[in-house]
């Protein structure tokens, strides 16, 4: 039954210019136009001068850098045949395979799990430390790890009593994917730790008493109940991945363009070289590879649901 006391909106007042909270077309306007104008000028506008860059002949300097000329999809016929570009996209896919799919993804899991057990003093030391690592300045880490692995007096090569290894030409891409591991398992870790915390643990006590092992108390108990976050963490970490340029920081994406991430590669295009139109280009094929990226782990979730 309907309180006497509470007015009922009148259906019949419910017009063309009257929304439910009774604003108004134009009042209710006036409410989202700010975060529409700061999307359209952040967002919408700059995706739509990439589009258009793509499609000219654009350089930062020389004639075409006034003398503008369009020449529709040349610049992604040449990206599609630019063997630079191929090699870029291929570092790229196994630099998110290896640090965030496999790296991160598993040692953040690894961390979660072992420290619900660990003592107070010791789960507050390791996650410090691996938080330290995720929030130290991209620059910092960079200087220190090159510091770290110099061929001369660096840690590793006296640890493992290598001198003159120069990692960094001779492993670049092994390095940057280590690098981005220690790097971004703090997000995986802190993620998992929470998921782990929604599996009741009257179900892992019992599947333990049934004399489950290990990989089977993880594949009967634990996945089904974390599938949509580890779905949704790889998701994060694979873009984030995908778009990281703090590889640039320590090889450059040298040598022989061994470590060029499409990250480096577009930057040399645009910024090194001057190519703004082509490097335009590339950026846009390199937004739809995450686009399908993302669809892919989405499909995945639905299917979960």
């Amino acid at each position: 039954m309907t309180d006497p006391a509470i007015p009922v909106p009148d259906a019949r007042r419910v017009g063309p210019d009257t929304d439910v909270a009774g604003l108004g077309r134009w009042k209710a306007s006036a409410f989202v136009a700010p975060a529409l104008l700061l999307i359209a000028a952040f967002l919408v506008f700059p995706a739509l001068w990439l589009l258009w860059i793509g499609l000219t002949d654009l350089t930062v300097s020389g004639r075409t850098s006034v003398d503008v000329s369009v020449v529709g999809l040349d610049n992604y016929t040449k990206a599609l045949h630019d063997p630079l570009f191929g090699n870029s996209v291929w570092i790229t896919l196994l630099f998110v395979f290896g640090s965030a799919v496999i790296g991160q993804n598993c040692l953040g899991f690894t961390l979660a799990w072992s420290m619900r057990t660990a003592a107070r003093w010791v789960r507050a030391v390791v996650e410090s430390l691996v938080l330290l690592a995720w929030i130290l300045p991209a620059s910092v880490v960079a200087v220190l790890w090159i510091a770290m692995l110099d061929r001369d007096e660096g840690t590793v090569n006296r640890l493992l009593d290598r001198p003159g290894y120069a990692w960094m030409i001779e492993q670049p891409l092994a390095v940057i994917i280590v690098f981005n591991i220690w790097r971004g398992t703090a997000f995986s870790m802190l993620l998992y730790a929470a998921a782990l915390s929604t599996v009741p643990p009257s179900q892992v006590e019992t599947a333990r008493l049934a004399g489950a092992s290990g990989p089977q108390l993880l594949r009967d108990v634990l996945l089904p109940h974390m599938r949509g976050h580890i779905l949704t963490n790889t998701l994060l970490i694979s873009l984030w991945t995908f778009n990281d340029f703090t590889p640039y920081l320590l090889t450059r994406g040298e040598p022989n363009h061994r470590s060029e991430t499409l990250p480096i590669f577009l930057y040399r295009q645009g910024i090194d070289d001057g190519a703004l139109g082509y490097g335009a280009a590339a950026s846009v094929l390199m937004l739809l590879i995450n686009l399908v990226l993302a669809l892919f782990y989405l499909r995945l979730l639905r299917r979960r649901a």
